[in-house]
């Protein structure tokens, strides 16, 4: 395939020449191809020309899709199409272009089922939810190329799954099939082409220039403790104004919102700037994404919603504030600015706390040296796999052995054995051994060697609840007129009392009461508010960087890179205990008033040390050292009790870890809680119903109901290993426990200190993070935190 004129001739319009990686692409001859390129080299438009240019010359099939351009991002889908448009409508090409994901109108969705565009731009769950529809043979017969947008955001979680069965799904209807995947973080470019299909060729783009990326010098000291980043609001505000437009990625809804709160009061010139975050309503997004499009913003405040993809051409710095956790995360980011190929992309990192700097010089470390950190993926989810087939019935019925094959090829589930996927399809068919007796979980019936769905009445219900993104617990927001604002948790609704104030979409609202699942509210001011707990990624330093932060804690030629008063709290810790190290545990135990405390050094993260808080303080319970409560963050768990742990290398066994987990698991909630996650994927549950939504309360209620009736009658029920299995590595995060039990092998460094270390401070101030009310709470606090600092021998920076 070679350049027609009139692409030559409209890049010499632009001052362009193509990009050799573009070129790749159109010339690319075999199945799929990966392209890993940098923020602003052009994959977007290196993926569709050589759909365009087929179009161009007229391949296509009537009433067929021709290209479909899947993105994690319902706004990178918008954003997608605003860009393809000029090229289209400036070349005169004859093609319509339409996005079709959960903000799509009604009538459009309708009307793309009979009349679908040459190129549907769309999300995972959309393209699962039409390939459910009996017209998916005809929509999908003609489809040519299949574009995966951020395809190494996509290949990290379920609705990568979810998508690389539905990409198979394509490929059974289609006979000329070409795959393309686009990147431009990637850490193992051989996987991640695995992932996308057998024999893909991949095609790396000049990197260009790197990235211009330095911690920002606030100030004010960073604080002891605490995650938000709000103590530099008046540098980042002066950073706002020297720059065009900025983008602030917070790590979470809830901090965003406070932030945006703390900038906004530092903005005396009442410069526009914005806050995206995927809780806000559908309205208040596209809003902000129109203003960012137009050039109207100074600043948006954002979360991952932003992360990916979106062409702010007038970006031209990012500021991340709070500790990224994960480089490739924090390359991606970066790349929003500068969104040009030979323009270095420039970034400014704050962090939220005295550790942090430590982490994000460590991040600014690996971004330089392009060193990026990823886990491995395990095998395909099962719950994704039975939403996959009771979809596929919805849509024609099936063959058995035509299905298994088709899942087969999907590389998450190559190694899917016969026996699995029949678990999975007499689920679908029955909900197993316990729940046969009940009509409701008969979904599925075998006649003429097909499988059906048992009444087609289903199909409406199953197409309701597509997806793997869940959303059990969240209540619309809006104004009693009706303006609606986004979503909070129900569980933090449920504290509220009329009169009470919170932060949504940077407003403070008050809370009038609750009508049809609708919290209502009414403007106000004048109120310190309440913070709303959104929901969203809890974030995780990954293995790589905890490594990599080891190594440099014990580099003191590395601490150079450090501010004063942070290298020198690093040699204090080194003079009064010991630095940790990967292959060794460091425990500290000290006596503090009536308490005596025990910190972990595990670098596991925060769900793997609050899961080893639980088994431990249940040790410790048993051997009667009297355990009150424990507290952890990324690098450390603390756990404080009557009488000091003399002996803390006997808690730490592996096989006796293992056990005591089994005997937790079966005692507490957190697998009732995590059974609703695959409950409600594989459609054990439905959330949405015709006509009715159940609440977070109803959700619980009846999957608390399900999981106990499994549990005692059907113990080895599909659902229930899934659970433990979604357990063991979502809030239990024990892979990273087993991680460091293997890294340290028994091995403890015990250090009994006379009181509170340099290193521990911050857990023990964490500790006294309590609601404060007024101005005599807040000074007794103040003057605790002090006495900390003081024992600790830091004093009272930050």
């Amino acid at each position: 395939m070679t350049l027609p004129d009139i692409f030559t001739e409209w890049f010499a319009q632009q001052g362009w020449s193509p990009h050799p990686h573009q070129l790749a692409l159109l010339t690319a001859t075999g199945p799929s191809t990966l392209l890993i390129a940098p923020t602003g080299g052009g994959k977007t438009l290196a993926g569709f020309l050589p759909s365009l240019v087929d179009l161009y010359d007229g391949n296509r099939t009537p009433g067929s899709v021709h290209t479909i351009y899947v993105s994690p991002l319902k706004a990178l889908a918008a954003d997608i199409r605003r860009n393809l448009d000029r090229p289209v409508r400036e070349m005169g090409l004859d093609l319509r272009i339409e996005d079709r994901t959960g903000d799509t109108k009604q009538s459009t969705r309708q009307r793309q089922r009979v009349d679908p565009p040459d190129m549907l731009l769309t999300t995972p769950e959309s393209l699962a939810l039409m390939l459910s529809y009996p017209e998916a043979p005809k929509i999908f017969g003609g489809v040519r190329r299949i574009v995966l947008d951020e395809i190494h955001a996509l290949a990290e979680s379920k609705r990568g799954d979810q998508l690389s069965l539905c990409v198979e799904r394509v490929a059974a209807f289609s006979t000329d099939l070409r795959r393309t995947g686009l990147s431009a973080t990637v850490e193992d470019p051989s996987a991640l082409a695995r992932f996308l299909g057998e024999g893909t060729h991949v095609v790396e783009a000049d990197p260009g220039p790197p990235a211009d990326i330095a911690m920002l010098k606030a100030e004010l000291p960073a604080p002891w403790f605490g995650q938000g980043g709000r103590h530099a609001a008046r540098d980042v505000m002066d950073q706002v104004r020297r720059h065009k437009t900025t983008i602030i990625f917070i790590n979470t809804r809830a901090q965003s919102e406070l932030f945006f709160q703390a900038l906004w009061a530092e903005n005396e010139e009442n410069l526009p700037i914005g806050l995206h975050h995927g809780s806000l309503s559908r309205e208040a997004r596209q809003k902000v994404e129109g203003a960012m499009a137009a050039g109207h913003l100074r600043a948006v405040v954002a979360t991952g919603s932003l992360d990916l993809g979106i062409d702010w051409g007038d970006v031209d710095l990012v500021i991340q504030v709070g500790a990224p956790k994960n480089v490739k995360r924090l390359v991606q980011r970066i790349g929003r600015a500068n969104h040009r190929y030979n323009a270095p992309s420039k970034a400014l990192l704050v962090p939220a706390n005295q550790f942090e700097i430590i982490e994000c010089q460590v991040a600014l470390d690996a971004v330089v040296e392009a060193d990026l950190d990823g886990d491995p993926r395990p095998d395909g989810p099962l719950d994704v796999l039975c939403q996959h087939i009771l979809l596929t019935a919805c849509a024609a019925p099936f063959d058995a052995d035509a299905l298994y094959h088709e899942v087969k090829r999907a590389q998450p589930y190559a190694r899917l054995s016969r026996a699995g996927f029949e678990r999975c399809l007499d689920y679908c068919a029955t909900g197993g051994y316990a729940l046969r007796a009940y009509d409701r979980y008969q979904r599925l019936v075998e006649r003429d060697g097909l499988w059906h769905l048992r009444d087609p009445r289903a199909a409406r219900d199953l197409r309701m609840n597509v997806g793997t993104i869940l959303d059990y617990n969240n209540l619309k927001v809006a104004y009693r007129r009706g303006k609606m604002l986004g979503e909070i948790e129900e569980g933090f609704a449920s504290t509220l009392v009329p009169g009470d104030t919170f932060l949504i979409g940077g407003q403070v609202v008050k809370y009038e009461g609750l009508r049809e699942m609708t919290v209502q509210v009414s403007a106000t001011s004048g109120k310190e508010p309440r913070i709303a707990t959104f929901g969203g990624t809890k974030l995780a330093m990954t293995t790589k960087l905890a490594h990599r932060v080891l190594d440099f804690l014990n580099n003191r030629e590395e601490w150079t890179k450090l501010p004063t008063h942070t290298a020198e709290w690093l040699d204090l810790q080194t003079r009064i205990s010991r630095m940790p190290v990967a292959e060794r545990l460091l425990v500290e135990t000290f006596p503090r008033g009536p308490q005596n405390y025990a910190v972990f050094y595990a670098f596991a993260g925060r769900n793997a040390h609050q899961t080893l808080g639980i088994i431990l303080t249940r040790r410790m319970e048993e051997a009667g050292y009297g355990p009150l409560g424990f507290v952890a963050n990324d690098y450390a768990l603390m756990i404080w009790s009557l009488d000091p742990l003399d002996t803390p290398e006997k808690l730490i066994d592996g096989q006796d870890l293992r056990a005591a987990l089994d005997t937790w698991f079966a005692e507490n909630m957190v697998m009732k809680r995590t059974f609703r996650i695959p409950a409600r994927v594989a459609g054990l549950i439905s959330q949405n119903q015709p006509g009715q939504r159940k609440s977070g309360k109803q959700a619980t209620f009846s999957t608390d109901i399900l999981y106990d009736t499994l549990r005692r009658y059907d113990p080895d029920h599909l659902m229930l290993e899934i659970t433990r299995d979604e357990a063991m590595r979502g809030l239990v995060d024990f892979d990273r426990i087993e991680e460091f039990l293997g890294r340290v092998r028994g091995r403890v460094d015990h250090v009994e200190a006379p009181h509170v270390t340099p290193l521990s401070a911050p857990l023990i101030l964490e500790v006294g993070r309590v609601p404060v009310k007024g101005e005599a709470e807040r000074r007794l606090l103040d003057e605790d935190i002090a006495a900390v600092l003081t024992e600790a021998g830091i004093g009272t920076n930050g």
